[in-house]
């Protein structure tokens, strides 16, 4: 095969699958070390606590993806001939993923200081206004078959917003974690400390379980194309 024959659709599909794997993958990393970080019984308290911080820096990787998912996944439409998109509206798309991303890195680059605290107040916008995008296209286009025709691809997109929005839900859920986790490093180790700290993170689970699914479901529908 010749490789200068590849086309900048297949490229671009094979970034967004690149994209897709490091999303799950990473993630389940993320939730193994979760679910260590909960054995108090199996470790001590400094040792979960290096679990919980490289927990929080494998989880860039997810948050990497997520995105870059929005440009990239336009960029394929576009490339695929599913969404005419007007160039101005792909470098939209890219500037934005490129603005969300930054926000991402820097918040977390200068954790616990008022610029982050800033930075993820910014960054909380941009994604609720993919969540809606995502929501407004897929639901737009089942019920009018436009933009996007395919049924399926109307439907990942659809989807694609339930993830966005379920990922939203997991950060809401264990926002309780920072003051919880303050409780546990000055009061130590102890029911008092641990039981809500668990409750959170158990509550947290959910949203992820849910979020697998959809990302499960979205590219079942993405490779094999049922409808």
């Amino acid at each position: 095969m010749d490789i200068f024959a590849i086309t900048s659709y297949q490229l671009l599909v094979y970034v967004h699958l690149l994209a897709f794997v490091f999303w799950l993958g990473a993630d389940a990393g993320v939730f193994m070390l979760g679910q260590h970080f909960r054995k108090r019984e199996k470790y001590d308290l400094q040792t979960r606590l290096v679990l919980l911080q490289l927990l929080v820096n494998l989880d860039m990787v997810p948050r990497t993806a997520w995105a870059l998912m929005v440009p990239l996944s336009l960029s394929v439409v576009d490339a695929g001939g599913y969404w005419d998109i007007p160039a101005w509206g792909l470098a939209l798309a890219w500037i934005g993923g490129g603005i969300w991303l930054w926000l991402v890195w820097d918040a977390h680059i200068h954790d616990q200081t008022p610029r982050a605290v800033r930075d993820r107040k910014i960054e909380a916008w941009f994604r609720y206004a993919f969540t809606l995008f995502y929501l407004a296209l897929g639901s737009i286009s089942l019920v009018t078959g436009e933009p996007l025709a395919p049924t399926w691809l109307a439907t990942k997109a659809l989807m694609f917003g339930l993830i966005f929005a379920a990922a939203i839900m997991i950060d809401v859920a264990f926002k309780p974690v920072g003051p919880q986790l303050g409780k546990l490093i000055t009061d130590g180790s102890n029911d008092a400390t641990e039981i809500p700290l668990l409750k959170t993170m158990n509550a947290t689970r959910i949203w992820v379980w849910i979020v697998y699914l959809l990302l499960f479901a979205t590219a079942f529908l993405g490779n094999i194309k049922p409808f």
